[in-house]
């Protein structure tokens, strides 16, 4: 970035000595600018992908674990069925224990899914967020150099292309909120 910077204060001090390219020395500022504030909004999403991300795998471990307890007491409830039992009264309550115990995991399980795919569709959002940023910042970039050539062929076409390819950067940034 401080190269960017210091190339734009070599062609700001060219166009000081040629008045009609001080137009194009300000849209490069700006382009410089529009690069640097979408470059972060692409950093902020590619981060947030990444949070989600973690959060998503945190939500699958432990819907794992608690996976893991409901087969293991679906299991003990199988085996309880054919064991003989020395005290009947104490098997049934042990079997209705186990019986909530299956209920309340299903339910868990079920709500930890919803939750870490809930995380995995939002992770996917931000995802399809920062590449839209990430393809904004090249086309600014490009348009940024493609308008620098301006100052040194003094040919306005480039400029002109230079602004319609920012244009096009600017727009694509902008799209990046109607993503879903």
């Amino acid at each position: 970035m401080s190269d960017e910077l210091q190339e734009l204060q070599e062609h700001a001090e060219h166009a000081a000595h040629n008045r009609q390219l001080a137009p194009v020395s300000l849209t490069m500022a700006f382009l410089a600018v529009a690069v640097a504030v979408v470059s972060l909004l692409g950093h902020r999403s590619h981060t947030e992908e990444v949070v989600l991300q973690s959060q998503a795998n945190d939500q699958w471990g432990y819907y794992q674990g608690k996976d893991v307890r409901l087969h293991a007491d679906k299991q003990f409830a199988a085996l309880v069925a054919f064991v003989a039992a020395t005290d009947p009264a104490k098997a049934e309550q042990a079997r209705k224990s186990n019986e909530a115990e299956i209920e309340e995991y299903g339910k868990q399980t079920k709500e930890i899914q919803a939750e870490a795919k809930k995380l995995e569709e939002e992770m996917r959002f931000e995802a399809k967020r920062a590449d839209r940023f990430d393809l904004a910042e090249v086309f600014l970039e490009i348009a940024l150099v493609i308008t620098s050539i301006t100052l040194l062929s003094g040919n306005r076409l480039f400029w002109y292309c230079g602004i319609a390819l920012g244009i096009v950067g600017l727009v694509v940034a902008a799209t990046s909120r109607l993503v879903r």
